[in-house]
């Protein structure tokens, strides 16, 4: 992976997102190699300024990484994935390409289903199609998908289980470009995930909402989700999807350590519209086709024209679910702390508990 990157033109779809703004941060970091172009395509011109303005105002980023020449290296442009011409013209400058634009709040998508075709599915389709018909020599697509694409219950999960099948159906159409997925679970820290939903509701004194006390989610960083992704462009095969071994946690044990020792009541609201009590990233049928690739699954194509990977013993016997690895409430304790998402004037229970 240590030139990946190296002299290529990367497009970032839903470049001002959370997953977005961190892929863009390690992708210049020159971790796996320095890039020609990075582009931010997104159609909101307020997070664009606020994101360029993040990066004109300061040459560090972190104690370790130290960005150069981003002024030319890193462009933004104004667009919607919506739009085949807006799409077509960007995706002419592009050798990689990461598809993570999307509607992804699930009560929105519920109420504004066609919204969420639009987006999620009419986008990815766009891309493909620009690179079909306007014979585009782009290398890699990668797109971005969730575990609610797996036996999807609501119309997000449903809009981006056919977003895999419109890339990995895309593979017979532009065989010189390589289509491939990356599949996971809540990321802890993106926007509308459960973590700052908490937060918000403790420093506003409560009550902290949960839907349901059985209700598991599996659990990751933003980095660990990129790393999903630049696992998937350095070894996925045509067509596969890849899949984080990571683990899940009860939702009850996640709010009960951000509360603490304060004292914040927590209260049971009900499933909300789409809303499942566990999520799955690889379903029974999909297991026979699960093969492990490294610290990773990687889910084979169901098109037999494009397996590469068919003979292959699978890796998993069973369903791949969130109620299946749940963590104990001292690993959830660990995670968290690992990822430093506890709140920022946490209380004294959470501190001792994190020391």
């Amino acid at each position: 992976m240590n030139q990946l990157f190296e002299g290529k033109r990367i497009l970032i779809t839903g470049g001002t997102g959370s997953l977005g703004k961190t892929l863009t941060k390690r992708i210049l970091s020159g971790v796996a190699g320095t890039p020609a172009k990075v582009i931010v395509f997104s159609r909101d011109e307020a997070k664009q300024h606020y994101m360029r303005m993040d990066y004109l105002q300061r040459r560090v980023a972190t104690d370790e990484i130290i960005f150069q020449n981003f002024e030319r290296t890193l462009e933004f442009v104004i667009g919607d994935i919506r739009d085949f011409h807006s799409v077509a013209s960007v995706c002419r400058q592009a050798d990689i390409i990461f598809n993570a634009a999307a509607l992804k709040q699930v009560p929105s998508c519920e109420y504004f289903p066609m919204e969420a075709v639009r987006t999620n599915i009419e986008g990815p389709q766009n891309i493909v199609q620009a690179i079909r018909d306007l014979q585009l020599p782009v290398e890699t697509v990668v797109g971005i998908s969730t575990d609610k694409a797996c036996k999807p219950v609501n119309v997000m999960g449903m809009t981006k289980a056919i977003q895999e099948r419109v890339f990995i159906s895309a593979n017979l159409y532009c065989p010189n470009t390589r289509f491939i997925g990356a599949r996971y679970g809540n990321v802890l820290a993106s926007r509308g995930s459960v973590i700052p939903l908490f937060h918000d509701q403790i420093r506003s004194g409560g009550p902290v909402t949960i839907t349901t006390s059985d209700m598991t989610r599996f659990l990751l960083s933003l980095e660990q989700a990129v790393d999903t992704i630049l696992n998937a462009v350095s070894h996925a095969k045509r067509g596969e999807i890849f899949i984080p071994r990571v683990p899940a946690a009860k939702v009850t044990d996640i709010a009960k350590i951000l509360i603490g020792n304060r004292d914040i009541e927590t209260k049971i609201t009900g499933i909300r519209p789409g809303e499942k009590v566990h999520e799955s990233l690889i379903s029974e049928e999909e297991a026979t086709r699960t093969v492990i690739r490294g610290d990773y699954y990687a889910i084979r194509p169901m098109l037999t024209e494009i397996d590469e990977s068919a003979g292959e013993p699978p890796a998993l016997v069973g369903e791949f679910s969130s109620d299946r690895f749940v963590m104990n409430e001292a690993d959830t304790v660990q995670l968290l702390s690992s990822n430093k998402l506890m709140l920022e004037d946490a209380i004294d229970h959470s501190d001792e508990l994190l020391r």
